[in-house]
């Protein structure tokens, strides 16, 4: 347990900082889901749709320091090549 008066704010500041990311994943995390399941439903105007949407999303937590740059990209490429593929 934290015991000087640093120490115990630089605790409080984690605790603080880990829910604000771990919203942003979740956040992410359920745009991603959408563009899997229109992907999994054959629905390209929905796939479409969705991803369009779940671009600036992972790239704002790129941003914000919740995934990094190439991570996000990957995803992002990989998702887009599937809902390509769909035809």
């Amino acid at each position: 347990m934290a015991n000087s008066p640093q120490a115990k704010k630089r605790a409080r500041q984690n605790d603080k900082r880990f829910a604000v990311n771990k919203a942003r994943r979740s956040r992410i995390r359920t745009y991603l889901r959408k563009v899997e399941e229109a992907i999994a439903s054959g629905d390209k105007e929905a796939a479409v749709a969705a991803l369009r949407a779940a671009q600036p999303e992972l790239m704002r937590g790129v941003t914000k320091g919740v995934y990094h740059k190439n991570t996000a990209s990957r995803k992002i490429s990989r998702l887009a090549a599937r809902v390509k593929a769909i035809a």
